[in-house]
């Protein structure tokens, strides 16, 4: 499992985007990101949606977009990093959550699922950053009462007006205090934060497509095909925010380095499932283990990563990896 809170924000604030008119001076509309407290973000600077409107009864539209280069997530051989599709995903279903289906800002929210397949000529990097329309339609919204508890969104992508991914989120709501029964003494942010162990060494960056080690979130083992998990809690785009647990895009981005390191080359991953079953603590080893189920008449190497913390599943992911155009 993986989950997002913060602290209370106006909940009644809308987002308004529309400007003045063209008069030299301001443009005829104006374009901003959203809310950073509607995502779950501290950094402005990794806010990547724009605006929100309603598209039908049950169905949205929410606009990103993708900046030229990134700390983080950025372009590799003129191609957008795919994992920046799955944070976009994660800040559009948790936006949603507050200003579509007024669940509180002090909500976590815990995702259950997410998944993507993606067009890779759709990813390729232009003279200017990437724009992204989301179009969101909600299914087996569950409600208690009028809060809604649990939801499964599907998301039609495209970029730049073309077609670029489909995507699930499926995640649920839970109030403070049903949290912290959840989490027990866990819930408890300076005491699970207290006890983080040492940060271990990373694998070299090149087995993993990465430039810095402070990016790279496998430590090697005796094995070849399992690691640790590098939980380093002073990571900024990671670790935007404290939190109680390993988050969840650290799960997504160990599932794609560990598929990474089991396939020849350097690869894209256009397609990913990940499962989640229950949360990776602070205070104990993670573990990733990769294995390689398969190889499809397009050249796509099929990837199973397992995360397991005590011997328990922690998330359950597939990736399917296309060399690099």
């Amino acid at each position: 499992m993986a989950s997002a809170t913060l602290t209370p924000y106006l909940r009644d604030q809308h987002h308004e985007v529309g400007g003045g008119s063209a008069d030299g001076i301001r443009p005829s509309s104006l374009t901003t990101t959203v809310p950073r407290e509607y995502v779950h973000r501290n950094a402005l600077s990794e806010v990547f949606l724009t605006n929100w409107r309603r598209g039908g009864a049950d169905t949205w539209v929410v606009s990103a977009q993708w900046p030229r280069a990134h700390t983080f997530y950025g372009p590799l051989h003129g191609m957008h990093d795919p994992i920046l599709l799955i944070e976009t995903v994660r800040q559009a279903g948790i936006l949603l959550s507050h200003v579509a289906h007024r669940v509180p800002l002090d909500h976590p929210i815990i995702w259950q699922r997410v998944r993507y397949d993606l067009a890779p000529q759709a990813l390729r990097t232009a003279q200017h950053p990437a724009e992204i329309e989301l179009h969101i339609t909600d299914r087996d919204m569950v409600h208690r009462g009028k809060r809604l508890v649990s939801a499964l969104q599907e998301f039609q992508i495209r970029c730049d007006g073309a077609e670029l991914a489909s995507a699930t989120l499926d995640y649920s709501c839970h109030s403070p205090a049903v949290y912290r029964r959840l989490r027990g003494e866990y819930s408890d942010l300076a005491l699970a934060n207290s006890r983080t162990l040492p940060l271990p060494e990373a694998v070299s960056p090149q087995l993993v497509a990465r430039e810095h080690d402070r990016d790279v979130v496998l430590s090697p083992t005796d094995r070849p095909d399992r690691w640790q998990l590098r939980v380093d809690t002073s990571h900024p785009v990671l670790f935007d925010h404290p939190v109680d647990h390993a988050p969840g895009m650290l799960m997504v981005e160990a599932a794609r380095q560990a598929a990474q390191a089991a396939t020849p080359g350097v690869t894209l991953p256009v397609s990913m499932e990940c499962s989640f079953s229950r949360y990776a603590e602070l205070d104990a080893p993670t573990w990733v283990q990769a294995r390689t189920t398969g190889r499809g008449d397009d050249d796509r190497h099929q990837v199973e990563v397992a995360v397991e913390q005590h011997g328990q599943p922690v998330v359950s992911a597939q990736v399917s990896c296309v060399p690099t155009p």
